[in-house]
């Protein structure tokens, strides 16, 4: 999965966060709905821009930021 044909960062869109190309729907509100516990079908529903393969993208942008380090935590 090629995550940036689906996932961009613009400084006019959301101050810069990563949203779903061509919507204002941020990774960060994607990722707090699964922890709040809803399901895909849900996320689609609500957010009928939205596809399959643009919430795999975001699955895959979040792993290769892990990858680079770019979400660790001291804690």
């Amino acid at each position: 999965m090629e995550w940036r044909t689906y996932i961009s960062a613009d400084q006019n869109v959301l101050l810069g966060k990563p949203t779903v190309k061509g919507t204002r729907i941020s990774v960060e509100h994607i990722i707090g709905l699964l922890a709040q516990g809803w399901i895909e079908k849900q996320i689609l529903e609500n957010h009928p821009r939205l596809t399959k393969e643009s919430l795999q993208a975001v699955f895959s942008y979040i792993q290769e930021c892990l990858k680079d380090g770019l979400l660790y935590s001291n804690a």
